[in-house]
């Protein structure tokens, strides 16, 4: 289970993307990996076909294993660990280990 959603602002800590800092796309929960915005890209090649008659080369962005991002916190703007916690309504939160605030996804 991981604390990161979709809508998320994160930032790459390893690989060659390090200090990348991007939207979340879509998140696999299966396979624990994430598709950040502008991130790990990759060259996809593609067969000649109807669209492209010679073939072609298209640059993607590629998922990353979520275990090599942090989450941005919107309060203090900097990467930290997420801690989760349940309230008296029964509704979990999101809590920020750095500066003990909520931290919600941007819409």
């Amino acid at each position: 289970m991981t604390a990161i959603r979709k809508n998320d602002i994160v930032q790459v800590i390893t690989g060659k993307g390090k200090g990348h800092t991007g939207k979340v796309l879509q998140v696999d929960r299966d396979s624990d990996r994430i598709l950040v915005e502008g991130a790990n890209f990759v060259w996809k090649h593609i067969r000649r076909n109807q669209e492209y008659r010679h073939g072609a080369r298209i640059k993607k962005e590629a998922p990353l294993h979520v275990s090599n991002v942090r989450l941005i916190c919107q309060a203090c703007q900097k990467p930290t660990r997420v801690q989760r916690k349940r309230l008296e309504d029964g509704s979990r939160v999101r809590i920020c280990r750095e500066c003990r605030q909520a931290v919600t996804p941007e819409e």
